[in-house]
């Protein structure tokens, strides 16, 4: 199943006789947006403790160290956002399979024509700018999908690397079924190294997904930003409703004609 797209219209232009009607479109569910904000917050105090405990401050204080514990607190803080960062993504990869057609887990694969085809549309029009613009999905377009799903795959990655590097620290259940991984990436320095590369990644899209979601906003004028905090979208009407649109275009060209 792929999420609805309607080809856009200029009615910005001043020789337009009639508006395009929208309507409202609930496309980001409460476990969605929950899920987004939960995970933006988990990550960026992720990248924050991970980037501190790489790369610790030196501080200056009139007590010792063991008096005042401010890096425990930073790895303490680590762990915990790491424990909500696993169960938020585990509860979203319930709702793939229970929430509407926007938030399924289909559309984060391009296995149609069609959402191959927006894949290379997007990049026309995103990154290369030699198109003005693609097709308009309703949720996420197949690019934006597809991209979700690689952050996922780097998640399990920053997950079961983190998770092996805390292992040797801990009797936690949880951290100990990651042992094994410890070997096979040659020890913890290897283990750490993948895990600091991977928080970079999440530095990077983070950075290009903000920029993005206001770039889509600001040309598509559907309320994307707002999207992820009320749930509703601004979408044209149906293809019918422009075909209609484009019709009454025409008939009030052919009258100002001389």
């Amino acid at each position: 199943m792929s999420t609805q797209s309607v080809k856009p219209l200029d009615v910005f232009h001043e020789s337009d006789p009639a508006p395009v009607e929208y309507r409202r479109v609930y496309v980001w569910e409460l476990p969605v947006r929950a899920y987004h904000w939960i995970n933006a917050i988990a990550l960026t105090t992720l990248c924050v403790t991970g980037f501190l405990i790489g790369h610790p401050v030196k501080l200056e204080f009139g007590s010792e160290a063991y008096q005042q514990y401010w890096f425990g607190w930073v790895r303490f803080i680590h762990f915990a956002s790491a424990d909500i960062y696993v169960f938020n993504f585990l509860a979203r990869i319930y709702w793939g399979f229970v929430g509407n057609k926007y938030a399924k887990w289909n559309n984060f694969f391009p296995l149609t024509k069609r959402q191959r085809q927006e894949i290379v549309d997007v990049v026309k029009t995103d990154v290369l700018q030699v198109k003005m613009h693609s097709e308009i999905s309703t949720g996420h377009n197949s690019l934006a999908a597809f991209i979700y799903f690689l952050t996922f795959l780097a998640f399990c990655v920053q997950a079961i690397t983190g998770f092996a590097l805390y292992s040797s620290m801990s009797n936690s259940w949880m951290p100990r079924m990651f042992t094994w991984i410890v070997p096979i990436m040659g020890g913890d320095t290897g283990v750490r190294f993948w895990h600091h590369t991977f928080m970079w990644f999440f530095v990077v899209f983070v950075i290009v997904h903000i920029y993005l979601s206001f770039y889509h906003d600001y040309i598509e004028g559907r309320g994307t930003i707002s999207s992820i905090v009320g749930g509703w979208k601004f979408d044209r009407e149906t293809p019918e409703g422009l075909a209609k649109v484009c019709k009454l275009q025409d008939k009030s060209t052919e009258v100002e004609k001389p």
